[in-house]
């Protein structure tokens, strides 16, 4: 099942190629099949939620509150961890922040 806060290994197709990866992804939320995810990136220069490999990430990483897509359940091959119940508070925390800025334009 499906949570808030896994983190999944994904087919991603990139928006600027055709070329499809294996990316891992943060379940932000799942509703009719449809799993609305943030990528996750290996490259720390990045702005985001940092991720360390103490926190179960394979290489110290970043969690990318710039790049929310939605996906099928189907595109998910396997779970590899959860997110501490304080990595997703700050991660919901900015994209809240990031919500919170586009209404006071």
């Amino acid at each position: 099942m499906l949570k808030s806060g896994n983190v999944v290994l994904t087919k991603v197709q990139f928006t600027d190629t055709f070329e499809i990866k294996k990316r891992p992804v943060v379940i932000l939320f799942e509703e009719f099949g449809n799993v609305v995810v943030a990528g996750i990136t290996s490259n720390v220069e990045m702005k985001g939620i940092a991720l360390t490999k103490k926190e179960g990430a394979i290489k110290n990483s970043v969690i990318k509150t710039n790049y929310i897509f939605t996906l099928t359940k189907k595109a998910i091959e396997k779970s590899l961890f959860t997110l501490s119940r304080q990595k997703k508070q700050e991660l919901y925390k900015e994209l809240e922040r990031k919500l919170h800025q586009l209404t006071d334009r």
